[in-house]
């Protein structure tokens, strides 16, 4: 299993900005967008790797993992 499953990436439709948007809440800030759904998750997988990567060369230890926590439901709740 690569490191980066254990983190959970979300892709939803953007009414505001007219586009998908990838984050990977507790990982990283940010994200990125784009037209097409498929890519925008392609490319957020690549910057979850790069996170990773980065957080590894800097000897920070990674945030605690939000994969298989039932993190959809509970962001239901936020707000």
């Amino acid at each position: 299993m690569k490191e980066s499953a254990r983190y959970a990436k979300i892709v939803e439709w953007s009414e505001e900005d007219q586009c998908y948007v990838g984050s990977s809440p507790g990982l990283i800030y940010g994200g990125c967008h784009g037209d097409d759904e498929r890519e925008v998750f392609d490319e957020l997988c690549e910057i979850v790797e790069e996170a990773i990567a980065l957080y590894r060369s800097d000897r920070k230890p990674l945030p605690p993992a939000t994969s298989g926590r039932d993190f959809a439901n509970k962001m239901q709740h936020v707000g």
